[in-house]
This record gives C-alpha cells, sequence and structure tokens, in this order.
C-alpha cells in the first residue's frame, strides 16, 4: 500500500530564524523614533542633516550585508563592490540632474518671443551639465538619461552584468584567493580611473552634483525629502537582510558556505561550484548598486573618487569588524564604523593636546580605523557580532545521556564529549 502522509510543509523564515523577526522589529522601531524625532514629521529634536546621515548609513549597511554574503558567506573577498555600489549612484544622478536641469533650461527659455524647440531644450540642457568640462553635447551614455524608468533600470542591469561577465571569466579560469582580489580591486581601479576623464561622458573629477534636489518637487522641503529617503533606505534594508538570509538557508547556503570552506572537495561532490559563485556574485553586486541608488541622493554629489579601490577595502573591514558570516554583524559593523567615523572627521571629537603633540581625529581617523581591524582581526575574530553569541550563551543541550543519534545508544553524552 502506497504510503500517501505528506510532508509537513517548510516553517516561514521567521520561524526558522528568528533573528530575522528581531532585526525587522528593531529596525521598525529605528525607523519610528527618527521619524517622530525628526524635522520634517516630528518634532524636531535630529536635524535634517543627521537624518541624511542616519539614511546614508543604512544604506552602508545594505551594501556591508552584500559584502558579508559574498565574502563571509561563499569565501570571496570582493575589493570591488564598491565600484557596483557607484555605478548605481551615477546611474540614478543622470536621471536626478538631467530632469532637474531641465526645468531650470525650460524655464529660462519661456521668456524667448517664440517658443523652444526640443532641440534647443536638449542643447541647453546638455550646454548646462558638460560646459564645466567644455562640452556641448550629450555623449551616448546619457541616451535614457530623460526617462526614469529606464534608468532605475540600469540600476540593476548594468552593474548586475559587469559582475556577471567578470565573474563567469574569472570564475570560469578558477581565480581565486588573493589573487580574486587583486582583480577585483584592478576592475575598480581602472573604472575609477576611467571615470575621472573628462570625456567619460560623466562629467570626469567633477561628477554629478545637486543630487539631493528631486524634480518636480522644489516646493518641497529638505526636511522632508530626507525622511522619505530615510524611509525608503531602511525598507531596502529590511527587505535586503530577509533576501540574504533566505539565500544563506536551506541547500543553498549550505553549499556556499561549503565552498568557502573546502571548494575542492564541493567541486570533487559534482556541484556546478563557479555557478554558485557567480550567482552570489552578481546577486551582491545588483544589492550594493541599489544601495548606492538610495545613497548617493541623500549625499547629494557623486564623483569617481567615490569608487576608488580604498572604498572597498574599507567596506572589508566593516565587516570584519562586525563579524564575517554573521550577517546582522556586517550590519552592525557598517552602522558602527559610519557612525564613529561621521563623529571623528565631522569636528565633532575634541582634539587631544599631549604637550609635544596635539591628536587631530580628522587626520588620525584611518590610523585607528586601522588599529581597530587589526586588534578585531586578533583578539576577537568574530566581531562586534561574536558578542550578540556571548550574550545568547549558546551551550550544547544538557541531554544526561540520552541518546544523540536516531539509534539506540547512538553517540550518547560521554562520547559526545571526546
Amino acid at each position: 500500500m502506497t504510503d500517501t502522509t505528506l510532508a509537513p510543509a517548510r516553517q516561514p523564515i521567521v520561524k526558522r530564524y528568528p533573528v530575522v523577526l528581531v532585526f525587522l522589529g528593531c529596525l521598525a522601531l529605528f525607523t519610528l523614533g527618527i521619524t517622530v524625532l525628526s524635522e520634517g514629521f516630528g518634532i524636531g529634536v535630529i536635524s535634517t542633516s543627521f537624518i541624511k546621515t542616519l539614511g546614508k548609513t543604512l544604506c552602508l549597511c545594505l551594501v556591508a550585508l552584500a559584502m558579508d554574503l559574498v565574502w563571509g558567506y561563499c569565501g570571496i573577498l570582493s575589493l570591488g563592490h564598491m565600484a557596483f555600489f557607484g555605478i548605481g549612484g551615477y546611474a540614478i544622478g543622470m536621471w536626478l540632474m538631467y530632469a532637474r536641469t531641465e526645468i531650470i533650461v525650460v524655464q529660462s527659455l519661456a521668456a524667448a518671443p517664440l517658443p523652444p524647440t526640443a532641440q534647443e531644450i536638449s542643447d541647453g540642457i546638455a550646454t548646462q551639465i558638460f560646459g564645466v568640462v567644455g562640452a556641448s553635447e550629450f555623449p551616448p551614455i546619457w541616451a535614457f538619461a530623460h526617462s526614469l524608468p529606464l534608468q532605475l533600470a540600469a540600476v540593476v542591469l548594468v552593474p548586475g552584468l559587469l559582475a556577471l561577465v567578470f565573474g563567469w571569466l574569472a570564475f570560469r579560469s578558477r581565480v581565486t584567493g588573493v589573487y580574486l582580489s587583486i582583480l577585483t580591486q584592478a576592475m575598480t581601479l581602472a573604472l575609477a580611473l576611467y571615470l575621472f576623464q573628462n570625456d567619460s561622458g560623466l562629467r570626469g573629477n567633477n561628477g554629478l552634483s545637486g543630487l539631493q534636489n528631486l524634480p518636480g518637487l522644489g516646493h518641497v522641503p529638505q526636511s522632508t525629502v530626507s525622511i522619505w529617503f530615510f524611509w525608503a533606505s531602511a525598507l531596502a534594508l529590511g527587505l535586503g537582510f530577509v533576501l540574504c538570509t533566505w539565500v544563506v538557508s536551506g541547500k543553498f547556503g549550505s553549499v556556499i558556505r561549503a565552498i568557502r570552506d573546502d571548494e575542492s572537495r564541493v567541486r570533487f561532490l559534482g556541484y556546478p561550484v563557479e555557478a554558485y559563485k557567480l550567482f552570489v556574485f552578481t546577486l551582491t553586486a545588483v544589492i550594493a548598486a541599489i544601495a548606492g541608488a538610495l545613497y548617493y541622493p541623500q549625499a547629494g554629489i557623486i564623483n569617481p573618487a567615490e569608487i576608488a579601490p580604498i572604498a572597498s577595502i574599507y567596506l572589508a573591514v566593516w565587516v570584519a569588524i562586525g563579524g564575517r558570516g554573521r550577517l546582522y554583524g556586517a550590519v552592525i559593523g557598517a552602522a558602527f564604523v559610519s557612525l564613529l567615523s561621521t563623529y571623528f572627521t565631522g569636528g565633532q571629537a575634541p582634539d587631544i593636546n599631549l604637550g609635544f603633540y596635539t591628536i587631530q581625529w580628522v587626520n588620525w581617523w584611518t590610523v585607528l580605523l586601522g588599529l581597530s581591524f587589526v586588534v578585531v582581526t586578533l583578539f576577537a575574530p568574530k566581531g562586534l557580532g561574536g558578542l550578540f553569541d556571548l550574550i545568547a550563551a549558546r551551550t550544547s543541550p544538557n541531554r544526561h545521556g540520552a541518546d544523540l543519534g536516531p539509534d539506540v545508544g547512538a553517540l550518547r553524552e560521554k562520547e559526545a564529549e571526546k
């Protein structure tokens, strides 16, 4: 007789991983509290500039999640993910700058005796945007800058395709370890050097500016706009955390962890290692780009210096300090270092006069960050996220000699302690 008993349905991810519910709850309370204290929708205790800082911090937490997924879980130390972050910022920045400049040009030409033609408007926009680099025509890369849906698609497609092609070339050649890290860093450096050129089509070293001004919403105060972006950043971080947790759960998560620990053995077992690595690399590139698309409208400006290799190195440091291989650790590390960096480099930290020398934290912050990375690596390899392990006091259950396996007498407590 055939057994028609159905297997129990798989539990939702929030039940299998309570940390997801805890994280989303803390994020929701944090978002609500900041909103109540903001100038735009609350009692005005927190300034608009600090709201933008918090919104940008949430975006950095999202890209740190991507870095932890590709490095902490899959073992790929990418020193180029901030390049994808910057590409996302450039993609949305092109539309923001085009649309805002179009409004200015149309208003300035409205007083002309004859209505301006579409070509005159286009030429005026191009002159306004590229006059700073001595050009007056749109480069081909700006072909879709007038369309918000197409530029939003570019936020996902351009970094995704770049990561797909780069990853396919690297992984099929079985480049691993430090050599892969050098390749990703070289890719980032090449992209940054290209963008520094005035003929790159993205205004060279000048970058794209005025991104904080939303087209058609000039009457809306920045205190309100900052909260809108803060909400969007919090939503993106929450969804990103759920997505990353889902990816690392189940069989797929077990396979990428195994690739991290022993890639050769996983390949020997018949798993398509390159396909797994390529999927994770591409997915995390898209997540990083989405984070960048939310970050730079809050920053107001983007230039090639944001894509320099040092930015990706900082990202790896954030994840290491927070705790590699723990998604919440990556968030903690990024938030902790980002806010601390704002404090020390923003002139808020008082200088320390030693008599023979005055420590100015604006100059010494990077040294402090480097020392923190070394200390965490040597003495706390689990990072700040490891503190939660101590708080939770995770210990093996006290079975008092009960059977630990499916068979009677299998691995009793005394044997398990060996």
